[in-house]
């Protein structure tokens, strides 16, 4: 797994880019409505699910648990087509469809960073990424009677908070990639070369 994220760090910059720019056109967006709403967010869904499944399947060969990001990435798309075949859908079911993929993909971020725990340092990032999906998707799940427009600067903070993580991780996995984060293995071999005594 931390192979797959060292030679796919461009996966997490591109899930964090798309979070990012998501939030912002969002909250940002003037006068914004349920069906621009709907739009941005199938977007931001099929980008970030495109380019997962691309990342999965250029390292299945290479990774065991090329899955995990390959079914993340089908979730999100598949949230992304769902918003799209039928965006006249009413407000509750937008909130719920959001909650939903924000809960789910959550789920398998934290996976991912407990594969990674042992294996690299900043591993959570990613968790922390996974965690505030989850608490995101909680929250509308017990609150969905409030909305999708009345809820806009709780899924744009969302959006852009674990964008930011998941950039945050890429650059760390990109150090990795290129030789100048140390593995926790090889920290500690580093560590107990130099403590042992000289023969």
């Amino acid at each position: 797994m931390e192979n797959f994220f060292a030679r796919s760090w461009w996966v997490l910059a591109l899930r964090g880019a798309f979070g990012i720019l998501f939030g912002v056109l969002a909250l940002m967006w003037p006068q914004l409505t349920l069906l621009t709403l709907v739009a941005l967010f199938a977007a931001y869904a099929l980008l970030n699910g495109i380019a997962a499944i691309t990342g999965a399947i250029r390292n299945r060969k290479q990774d065991d648990d090329w899955w995990v990001m390959l079914l993340l990435g089908v979730v999100s798309a598949g949230a992304g087509v769902v918003a799209l075949v039928n965006p006249g859908a009413m407000a509750l079911v937008l909130v719920l469809l959001i909650g939903a993929n924000a809960l789910v993909t959550g789920v398998l971020d934290v996976v991912a960073a407990l594969r990674l725990r042992k294996a690299i340092e900043g591993e959570w990032m990613l968790a922390l990424s996974g965690l505030a999906s989850i608490a995101f998707g909680a929250i509308v799940f017990f609150a969905p009677e409030a909305g999708a427009l009345a809820t806009v600067s709780l899924i744009s903070l969302y959006a852009f908070v674990s964008g930011a993580l998941l950039l945050a991780a890429a650059v760390r996995a990109r150090a990795v990639a290129r030789g100048r984060v140390p593995e926790h293995g090889e920290r500690r071999s580093i560590a107990d070369r130099r403590t042992a005594p000289a023969h």
